[in-house]
């Protein structure tokens, strides 16, 4: 029998994909590529190319040991190859193979050429397979959805509880209650000691791949400095570890705080080894629920991770292949403004941005709400234009891939896609940031003000966004109260906060 080729992606680092599992490690050849199509469509954080190139030349190792035949394509800038289509061409003209077998992948542009261009420009049938690492499958959120309204994250998280057993007790949630959010909103005052980041050691693949980036991707906007992401299974569950005992007690009750220097605060740092295949959800759900069973975290803590991972991660995939292509071209806010240059290059005098864009460019991470309600809150406020910040984030940071980021930016953080996804939008002054945060008390700006010169840029743009979508958002329930106290300030109060908030916009670069 003729052999096939076994495509791996960089998110499909797993033994247990579904290709892998589907081939003949005698007969069937498996292909591994870093190309320059995937590396710069979008000018991706040199950590997250560094860890994507190392992890992948870390996991073709551990194939061969296990006796697969493996191709591996190491970057070629001048090479021929420019694309994976470029390099499964040039080794079916050598070999002839029976079959392309690949697992569906995370970005509808790529899924698309594998179905409409691969098998004419191969001249063999592409066999795409289910990526069946996810608790649910795309047909399973389809048929969730149909008939629904409002697709809310919370319904559909409920159905995942009891389908997966996790913290359930026969049909009802442990304690009573679904969600413990409410628990999980409390400003951080060092009450605990924040734990010092894992480091990793680093072998002679990881400082190759290290040199290569810094040499080929020196012009992406992001350091390698700071560079501690584990590039193995092994280090990835090492990770995993360190989370559950030294972070995860003190997770639910400072989930959303923030605090200048501490980029971490007791946040999982494990999204980009979900992401890429390095660790599994359940295991990582399992792993957490554990640790409440034997009382070494609180309910709230662990109910709070395990709704990320199993509720929100499988909700936005479910949204994206639901709705795409056309969800992408969203922009129902019909907002056009350039994202300005600070976005890349991180000099603002706005301390709480100032932090999270230095977050961002030394680690290629931020935690949730420094991306939400800090530069996704700036965005909305602004009216960026959705696809300029979609694209950011995919960029920026280490655990982006278009199936998770596009809904997260687009819909929750931009409301561009009308109340999909979120009923309304997450739009908030600068007193939420003074209140989850001690950025506002270093800032060269004024959180106690909108009107004065040196007031918060938040305070006047949060107002001057709810009064050009007034027509829009006035009609929504959860809104009414927001436009009542807007209607009770005087009116020169007003004229003046809509006069601050229109120089803002006029000199946005100069903030």
């Amino acid at each position: 029998m003729q052999p096939r080729l076994v495509v791996i992606l960089a998110d499909q680092l797993s033994n247990d994909i579904a290709s892998l599992r589907a081939a003949d490690p005698q007969r069937d050849l498996v292909v591994l590529a870093e190309v320059d199509d995937e590396a710069r469509y979008v000018p991706h954080h040199p950590q997250k190319i560094a860890l994507l190139f190392s992890a992948m030349r870390h996991f073709a190792e551990q194939l061969e040991q296990q006796g697969w035949r493996v191709h591996y394509h190491q970057y070629q800038p001048q090479g021929p190859a420019r694309s994976l289509l470029d390099v499964l061409h040039a080794l079916h003209a050598q070999h002839d193979f029976a079959q392309v077998l690949i697992t569906q992948c995370g970005e509808y542009r790529l899924q698309h050429l594998i179905e409409q261009h691969w098998p004419a420009a191969l001249g063999i049938e592409v066999q795409c397979l289910q990526d069946d690492r996810f608790v649910t499958t795309p047909e399973q959120f389809a048929q969730w959805a149909k008939g629904r309204k409002q697709l809310r994250m919370e319904y559909f998280y409920r159905n995942v509880r009891r389908q997966t057993g996790l913290l359930m007790e026969d049909d009802e949630p442990v304690s009573g209650q679904w969600n413990l959010d409410a628990n999980n909103r409390k400003a951080y005052k060092g009450e605990v000691p924040i734990p010092p980041q894992l480091q990793f050691e680093r072998d002679d693949i990881d400082r190759e791949v290290l040199a290569l980036v810094e040499q080929h991707f020196a012009d992406h906007a992001g350091e390698l400095t700071a560079f501690h992401w584990a590039t193995t299974r092994d280090d990835a569950l090492q990770a995993l570890q360190h989370f559950i005992e030294h972070r995860l007690p003190w997770f639910g009750d400072y989930q959303d705080a923030m605090v200048r220097g501490e980029s971490f605060m007791f946040h999982s740092l494990i999204s980009p080894y979900l992401n890429c295949g390095l660790l599994q959800p359940m295991e990582v759900c399992l792993a957490a629920e554990r640790a409440w069973q034997q009382g070494k975290a609180p309910l709230n803590a662990v109910e709070g991770f395990i709704r990320q991972i199993i509720g929100w991660r499988e909700y936005v995939r479910g949204i994206y292949w639901l709705t795409m292509p056309d969800y992408a071209r969203l922009n129902r806010l019909e907002n056009t403004r350039p994202l300005p240059a600070f976005y890349w290059h991180g000099d603002t005098k706005m301390q709480c941005m100032k932090q999270c864009f230095a977050s961002t460019f030394q680690y290629a991470y931020a935690h949730h709400i420094q991306r939400l309600m800090v530069t996704g809150n700036f965005a909305l406020l602004a009216g960026i234009e959705p696809q300029q910040i979609c694209d950011w984030y995919l960029a920026v940071y280490a655990d982006a891939y278009d199936w998770v980021e596009l809904p997260n930016t687009l819909g929750m953080v931009m409301h561009a896609d009308g109340g999909y996804l979120g009923s309304k939008p997450y739009a908030a002054s600068g007193n939420y940031i003074n209140k989850m945060s001690d950025y506002c008390s270093h800032c060269h700006y004024s959180v106690k003000t909108a009107t004065d010169e040196g007031s918060c840029p938040f305070n006047s743009l949060y107002w001057h966004f709810m009064q050009r979508h007034r027509q829009q958002f006035s009609r929504n329930p959860r809104m009414t109260m927001v436009y009542r106290s807007f209607d009770r300030m005087q009116p020169q109060k007003q004229d003046n906060i809509i006069a601050r908030a229109e120089h803002l916009l006029d000199n946005i670069e100069a903030l």
